[in-house]
């Protein structure tokens, strides 16, 4: 294996991808209901400034504001015509945040879901959905991506879809579902679902793991149902920082910078290869994590009765 992320994994135990994107553009004046992936286009400057933020916070990896940019999901706002355009302006700037840094920083093209239900149960197609994702992953390796990332999926046909459309760019990928609090995405599938999916697939991803759903410890304790599969391909783990609830207007989330770096050091005794932040994640809890890892010695493999209460002895004591 050659691509960077492979390299990467043959010198590094693990790298820090960054936090969330859409939180942080709220708190930097993005309104309810606009789309964030508008900003790379009409606001580039503070999309490029959360890049430098996460970056400067400690982040190997960092995501292209692109979640989103897909045609199904920018038709509710008129912008289904400007994938190319949005998408190929995402890479740009995070391509641009890394080239100012001076440090050795991966692209990665976020591609979240098409927000359609796939058939059979709703009506869009594994073919449409191929279609939907390869024109955005060409934009995105254009732009300058260095790997895809796709993310927040819940159904296989979707994943598999989006794994199709990495192979006709031929850029590397990394996968993850999101998992609800029972352990399974909202479309039903497990951790021991996906694993297998990943090991069928024609072109599997680089590494593979679960974003978004739940907080720190729900989201640990399925991804370690990944290594309960026996499977050997690097994992990734990127929660959201706490339960979220609304307060003075917006949602704010209950993991603290303290709890989050709980989450990094538990992550890497886990064997976990990629880990960062979801929903809530801010540069600053990025910060306490790259801290942590890097100052507090592995320890030995957790279980998950001290996954559940190390995390929630943080949360209570706040």
């Amino acid at each position: 294996m050659t691509d960077i992320l492979s390299r990467l994994f043959g010198t590094r135990p693990w790298l820090l991808a960054d936090g969330a994107t859409g939180t942080n553009l709220y708190n930097m004046g993005l309104q309810p209901g606009d789309a964030p992936d508008l900003w790379c286009v009409t606001h580039p400057d503070r999309v490029r400034e959360l890049h430098r933020q996460m970056i400067a916070a400690g982040a190997d990896l960092i995501l292209t504001n692109s979640f989103g940019a897909n045609a199904s999901r920018l038709r509710l706002v008129g912008a289904e015509g400007r994938v190319a355009e949005i998408n190929h302006a995402a890479a740009r700037l995070a391509r641009e945040a890394v080239a100012e840094s001076g440090r050795s920083v991966i692209v990665a093209g976020s591609i979240g879901p098409t927000g359609e239900i796939m058939a059979p149960v709703g009506r869009l197609t594994e073919a449409d959905a191929v279609r939907l994702f390869t024109e955005q992953a060409t934009a995105l390796k254009e732009g300058g991506a260095d790997i895809l990332w796709i993310e927040t999926v819940s159904a296989i046909e979707e994943l598999r879809a989006a794994a199709r459309a990495a192979q006709s760019t031929g850029l590397p990928w990394c996968g993850m579902m999101s998992f609800e609090p029972g352990g399974r995405s909202i479309m039903g599938v497990s951790p021991a679902q996906l694993a297998a999916l990943v090991e069928r697939l024609p072109y599997p991803p680089v590494a593979y793991g679960a974003n978004c759903g739940t907080g720190p410890a729900e989201l640990l304790l399925a991804v370690a149902g990944f290594s309960a599969t026996g499977c050997e391909r690097p994992l990734i783990a990127k929660p959201n920082a706490g339960v979220p609830r609304y307060q003075d207007g917006g949602l704010i989330y209950d993991g603290t910078p303290e709890v989050m770096a709980e989450f990094a050091v538990l992550a890497r005794d886990l064997g976990i290869r990629i880990i960062g932040g979801c929903c809530g994640t801010t540069p600053e809890h990025l910060a306490a994590m790259r801290e942590a890892l890097e100052s507090r010695k592995p320890g030995a493999r957790p279980t998950s009765d001290a996954i559940s209460t190390r995390i929630s002895g943080l949360m209570v004591d706040r």
